[in-house]
């Protein structure tokens, strides 16, 4: 007689189902997996399109019951060490978004459970964002934008400038800033990183020199990729940001607290630099008039990672890489290490 197929309980909303995974990885879950879904009588909250229903706490017992793997999603409230009580809780938490410090307590992975992450499927989303807000802002384009549509035409004042060649500050060397890395090899950048758990070695593979904190920011191009943890707290400090280049370019798509954005933003409405900023500090922010208007910031709200395809590609890549650790016990790029969870995201 066969054995019988895991069991694994999709710990989202239909909504939030609906957006992570993707035709081939349901057929995947179905023939992989007896496969207990959420229903709607499971959620609370309306919903939106930018923002589904989450998971009753309150469900989680239920649908978690007898199974080998959760899959998990934004809007899974957070995983008591109680499910895994009695050295029978699931094998495995596969969770088809960034980072897992809300959902799960450390302890877990002193237990044998192995828990995966989306975060490094997310980070090339977030890495192509960096990029096109760093071409964005050299080549001046919401500046021209705002001259045509404004009637005028060729802007005598000011000319764009290239990424190529161009010295490129990197800090954190986080998923995110090595898919950023890759894209930016083409354009034959100096990459210079700041990042006290790099290695020279790791640092010669990726292609980058290692650099302290004030050289990493007097780049003309300014990337930050760090965690929210105490030790990133302000450490773009206005000293830090005094020293950017006339005209350089900030990117912040990691958190917010990492900058003084008050600094950070005097010097953009200044006209001296410009900032795309994709997290805040509060988040939503309350922006003056003075910086609503300013041309040379690009403000989006938390979207960086945010992609159709990205999304929908989550959940098969954690869940490929369950499977494969699973059968042999193979850790692929999504699986979270218990060593790095307190310099992680």
């Amino acid at each position: 007689m066969s054995n019988p197929a895991p069991r694994l309980a999709a710990l989202l909303s239909p909504e939030r189902a609906a957006d992570v995974i993707d035709a081939d990885t349901r057929r995947l879950l179905e023939d992989r997996f007896e496969v207990v879904w959420a229903e709607p009588r499971h959620t609370v909250g309306a919903g939106s399109l930018a923002k589904p229903p989450a998971l009753d706490p309150t469900a989680v017992a239920e649908l978690a019951a007898g199974a080998d793997v959760l899959l998990t999603s934004w809007g899974t409230p957070h995983l008591g060490k109680e499910l895994w009580a009695d050295g029978n809780g699931p094998k495995v938490v596969a969770h088809a978004a960034g980072t897992v410090k809300n959902l799960i307590d450390p302890v877990i992975l002193d237990q044998g459970v192995g828990v995966f992450s989306a975060g490094p499927r997310i980070a090339w989303s977030v890495g192509e964002y960096c990029l096109a807000s760093m071409l964005t802002l050299a080549r001046r384009l919401p500046r021209f934008d705002g001259a045509v549509r404004g009637g005028g035409w060729k802007q005598t004042a000011y000319r764009g400038h290239e990424l190529a060649g161009a010295k490129v500050g990197i800090v954190g060397a986080s998923s995110t800033a090595r898919a950023l890395i890759t894209l930016l090899k083409p354009f034959g950048c100096d990459v210079v990183v700041y990042d006290p758990y790099l290695s020279a070695e790791r640092a010669a593979e990726l292609g980058v020199r290692l650099a302290d904190l004030p050289e990493t920011a007097e780049s003309v191009f300014l990337s930050i990729h760090v965690p929210n943890v105490p030790e990133t707290k302000g450490m773009i400090t206005r000293e830090l940001i005094e020293r950017l280049p006339d005209g350089a370019v900030v990117i912040n798509s990691s958190r917010g607290p990492a900058i003084e954005q008050q600094a950070l933003l005097e010097h953009a409405v200044s006209g001296r630099i410009y900032a795309a900023l994709d997290v805040y500090d509060p988040e939503p922010p309350t922006l003056a008039e003075s910086v609503l208007r300013a041309e040379n910031l690009l403000l989006t709200p938390h979207i960086a990672g945010d992609t159709a395809e990205g999304h929908l590609a989550l959940a098969g890549y954690v869940l490929k890489d369950a499977l494969q650790w699973l059968e042999d016990g193979t850790r692929g790029p999504s699986f979270v290490d218990s060593t790095l969870w307190s310099i992680a995201a």
